[in-house]
């Protein structure tokens, strides 16, 4: 090699060198300890955002809480229920849902004293919730309507799902909204209470990841690296499922096996589940969530249900 080649070589070697690596885009995400969420924790923890190019903060802040939070650019996305994401964009927290996560299967509840039979029962009784603008308590306000009654019908008493899981259990109130792990604890003490409905006899909770407007036109690639993501995390699970359960688990003070249990109540959507939920699902749904949440007075207005997702991120 010639002189000039040599010399080439040389800067070449140098400007590698000295090229700072691409930045990654960092991203504060909402959650809670709700077993569906979880897939989000083993991609943070399996170092699978980073991989997409990511710097992920996740940070546990209860539902209600949320849309503050965001408003005040604490947080930039969020994971939580399809109908709460119509409260907070109706209430003047613009958002846009980019992937989904999860349908429940029985993994979200009501508990009741065994004295208390059907949903009629409740008429009077004390029931622990989060509070309104939340997906426990859409939960109660969905399964009393189609019972013929309202949340005025009960004296609701506001505790996040574990502390109304742990005062249930404890004997304080008549019934508790609460869901998986939490729920769980429940179903292992039938003395104290039974699990009065689900989410099997009412199939009404639909999580997805959402995330502010500015953010993702800030960040173009930002959505499909936070999908794409969450689909890894979700084939880690298949590939090394007593791995992937005992780090999920960890987060929530569940064993391995005590995770895997829990999740039994849920389904997590792959990208395939994703295009369809969207194609069909996700609008009818957001429909008859918005004229409840209407009726209940949470919001005055439903937002035009085709500007509530940016779907491109699960689109190819």
């Amino acid at each position: 090699m010639n002189r000039i080649g040599i010399l080439a070589a040389g800067l070449t070697l140098a400007v590698g060198l000295s090229a700072p690596a691409t930045a990654a885009t960092s991203v504060s995400i909402g959650i809670s300890g709700w077993t569906g969420f979880a897939p989000l924790t083993l991609a943070k923890q399996a170092g699978i955002f980073e991989k997409h190019g990511l710097d992920v903060t996740l940070k546990k802040v209860p539902q209600a809480s949320r849309p503050l939070a965001i408003a005040s650019g604490d947080l930039q996305c969020a994971a939580t229920t399809v109908e709460t994401w119509l409260v907070w964009n109706a209430n003047g927290v613009t958002t846009k849902q980019i992937f989904q996560l999860d349908k429940s299967y029985g993994a979200d509840g009501i508990v009741a004293r065994n004295d208390i039979k059907t949903v009629a029962d409740l008429k009077g009784k004390s029931v622990a919730s989060s509070a309104p603008g939340t997906s426990p308590y859409f939960m109660l306000a969905w399964v009393l309507n189609k019972n013929g009654m309202s949340t005025k019908d009960v004296t609701v008493v506001n505790l996040e799902p574990d502390a109304a899981a742990q005062a249930f259990l404890a004997g304080q109130n008549d019934a508790a909204v609460t869901y998986e792990p939490f729920i769980s604890a429940v179903r292992e003490k039938s003395d104290q209470g039974h699990i009065l409905v689900t989410t099997l006899d009412y199939p009404m909770v639909l999580d997805t990841v959402g995330c502010t407007p500015e953010f993702l036109k800030a960040n173009p690639d930002a959505a499909k690296a936070l999908a794409d993501s969450y689909f890894e995390a979700l084939d880690l699970i298949k590939s090394d499922p007593a791995k992937s359960y005992e780090s999920m688990g960890a987060d929530v003070k569940q064993s391995a096996k005590e995770f895997e249990e829990s999740a039994k109540y849920l389904k997590w959507a792959d990208k395939a589940e994703n295009k369809q939920f969207f194609t069909k699902e996700f609008q009818d749904f957001s429909k008859t969530a918005g004229e409840l949440l209407l009726q209940m007075g949470l919001i005055k207005e439903a937002p035009d249900v085709s500007t509530l997702a940016d779907t491109s991120a699960v689109a190819d």
